[in-house]
Parts: structure tokens; C-alpha cells; sequence
């Protein structure tokens, strides 16, 4: 990939990136000598990584740090506004063709010699897919964040999180009780709490993901909510900004105004409050040079195999099942978003390929598929 006109370097941006969530991860585990000894030997083999995806880059070929895997289409929970269900990528029907655990583990054999480091792992509710997760525990070069619901904790799970540290549950909560439950379903929070606090006994590390909305940013960067979640050893917290997938929502997803505010928070609490990892996804495209999905700084594997931009664009020309990630990634419709400039462009808030949605489905419908 050629560096843009200002001599940007993605990889060196996306690897500083990598390497800074490592550094504060290690001083977040000090005080748990095992998992300390997990991230000190992940952060050599994340280092042997960058090494790798530098060569590549070198040569010609970008390869980014992070891929998504939603690794089933199934979820007990119907969330309000959640993007999976608006696409008809989660639904309540058992789910048929979905990867098994052994194509799964061949693409995080070959993310492992791409050198991507992280590989969040997604649905649906991806603790449904207990053969997967038992797979990706195998690969102790890989970090796995799972983004779950968190109703499905259970001791097989705790004995698995305990056994292998780089799997590492990330509960999903909005806030405080009021606004959780108010979005996905009555007594949910009260179950993370639980979960958070059983972790917490057995010295299991774990994170939490927040979809960050115009009604919530306020409660969820305060000082009482990350209180209340470093009190029971949560040690992460991914702010996802929320992405519109109807028109009715749109009211919902961070501007400028808020974004910037976010930033401005993320600053702040990562030089007072040390203890958590804070993370925003997909952050600053700004600082990036535009939009990181389709393979600049991740793309996504949905539950079927299909190579897509991210999970907020479900279009696809490409199925790891029939072919390499390396083969995905030089995809047509991912080379066309990556050269053609629409991950640059400007727009309202949320997610450009979303708002772009009809240039995308023209560059489908213009090719061989």
C-alpha cells in the first residue's frame, strides 16, 4: 500500500497504536503476577508480529493488526438498535453453513503468520460457539477479546478464561442499570455485575464494551461509572461509537461535537486513571487518514465466511472458506474501497461505508461475483 500524499504511515500509526494497548495492559496486570506473565510473553510475540507486518509493507503488501470474526449468526438477546439484527446478520433461526471450528482455526493459523495480533471475536453471542473459543485458546500469539452479552458465564467458562489468558471477555453494558436494561432487556445488568464480580474473586481479567450514543457519553466516561467497574477489576473498556443502521437512529451516533469530546475524556482518564485500558473503536479517523475498515487498519469474517469491509458494511465478494485471508485482503471490492478513496470521505458521523452504502453495492454490482 502506498503512503498517502503527507507521507502517513498506517503501519507505523496502527503498530504505535498496538504497541501503546500492550504498555498500558501490562501496568493494568501488575498486581496479578500470572496475568502480568501472560501480557509480558504476548507483548514479545505482538513485537515478533509488527515485525512481520512491517516486512510485508515493505515489500508492497499492508496487513492490518486487528480482523473481527463473528463467529455465529445466533443471539438470545434482541438489543435495541443492534446493527447485527438491522443487517439480518444475527437472527433467531438456527443457523445453517456457518464455519466450523476447524476452519476457524485454520484462519487463525494464518492470521498468525500475517502477523495480526488481535482477533475479536463476535456474533450474535459468541459464547454460543464454546468449540471456537476452545480453538482460539490455542493460539497464545493471538489476543481474542470477546464481545459478549455476558449472560452465558458459566464454571466451564471460567475454568477456560483461567486456563487460557489470552481469551478475554468483554461484557457489553451502556451505563448504569437504567439505560443497560433499557436497551438490552430487564436484569441484564445485574447478571454483568454478577459475572464482573465472580471474575474478580477467581482474579480472571476481563473488559467491558460500550456503545457510546449521543444520550449516554456523558454517563459513561463519568468518574462514578468507571469507579464502579475498576472496583470490580474490569481492566478494559472499549468505547464502540454507536453506528446508525436506520434512519430513525440516526439522532443516536456521536457527531464532531461529541467525538471530540470523547477523545478529549480517553486523554484524560488514560493519564489519571492508569489501572484501565480505555479503547475507542473505531477512533480517530483523523489521525488515521480516514475509515480503517476493509483491511487498512481490520476487515471482518462473518459467521458463513464472507470477507467483509466491517461489520457495519455487510458486503462481501470473497469467502475465506474457498480462499486465504491474504487473498481476502487484495479482494476487488476491498482494493476498490482502499484505492478509490471512499474510506476518505467525508461524513455526518457514525460509519462513511454506511453512509456510502450505494457507491459500495455499485462497486459489487459493477464485478464477476
Amino acid at each position: 500500500m502506498n503512503k498517502t500524499d503527507n507521507d502517513f504511515d498506517l503501519q507505523e500509526y496502527l503498530t504505535k497504536g498496538v504497541e501503546g494497548v500492550i504498555a498500558d495492559a501490562v501496568r493494568a496486570t501488575l498486581r496479578n503476577p500470572r496475568e502480568s506473565a501472560f501480557m509480558l510473553k504476548f507483548a514479545a510475540a505482538s513485537k515478533a508480529a509488527s515485525k512481520r507486518r512491517r516486512k510485508l509493507e515493505d515489500s508492497g503488501e499492508h496487513v492490518p493488526s486487528f480482523l473481527i470474526a463473528s463467529i455465529t449468526s445466533k443471539c438470545n438477546l434482541h438489543c435495541a438498535g443492534c446493527y447485527s439484527r438491522c443487517n439480518h446478520a444475527t437472527v433467531d433461526a438456527e443457523p445453517v453453513s456457518q464455519l466450523t471450528s476447524e476452519e476457524w482455526l485454520r484462519i487463525f493459523d494464518e492470521a498468525e503468520e500475517l502477523g495480526i495480533s488481535f482477533i475479536l471475536l463476535a456474533g450474535g453471542e459468541p459464547m454460543l460457539r464454546r468449540d471456537i473459543l476452545e480453538a482460539a485458546g490455542k493460539k497464545q500469539n493471538i489476543m481474542f477479546p470477546i464481545f459478549t452479552n455476558g449472560t452465558f458465564m458459566d464454571e466451564r467458562y471460567f475454568e477456560l478464561f483461567d486456563r487460557c489468558r489470552n481469551l478475554l471477555p468483554i461484557m457489553s453494558i451502556e451505563g448504569e442499570r437504567a439505560i443497560t436494561d433499557a436497551r438490552r432487556g430487564k436484569g441484564i445488568y445485574d447478571r454483568l455485575i454478577a459475572n464482573m464480580e465472580e471474575l474478580n474473586r477467581r482474579e480472571l481479567i476481563f473488559g467491558a464494551s460500550v456503545t457510546v450514543t449521543t444520550e449516554n457519553i456523558h454517563e459513561v466516561t463519568s468518574v462514578d461509572f468507571l469507579d464502579s467497574l475498576s472496583e470490580r477489576g474490569c481492566r478494559v473498556v472499549i468505547y464502540v461509537e454507536f453506528v446508525p443502521v436506520t434512519e430513525e437512529s440516526k439522532e443516536l451516533a456521536p457527531g464532531d461535537k461529541e467525538r471530540e469530546y470523547l477523545i478529549g475524556e480517553l486523554k484524560r482518564l488514560r493519564t489519571e486513571h492508569p489501572e484501565m485500558v480505555y479503547i475507542s473503536f473505531p477512533g480517530d479517523e483523523k489521525s488515521s487518514g480516514g475509515c480503517v475498515a476493509a483491511g487498512r487498519g481490520f476487515f471482518h469474517i462473518n459467521s458463513h465466511g464472507g470477507a467483509e469491509p466491517c461489520p457495519f458494511s455487510p458486503y462481501s465478494d470473497i469467502n475465506v472458506r474457498r480462499s486465504s485471508l491474504r487473498e481476502a485482503l487484495h479482494s476487488p471490492l476491498f482494493t476498490a474501497l482502499r484505492d478509490g478513496g471512499i474510506l476518505m470521505d467525508d461524513h455526518e458521523g457514525g460509519c462513511v461505508l454506511y453512509e456510502k452504502r450505494e457507491l459500495v453495492e455499485n462497486i459489487l454490482a459493477g464485478k464477476q461475483i
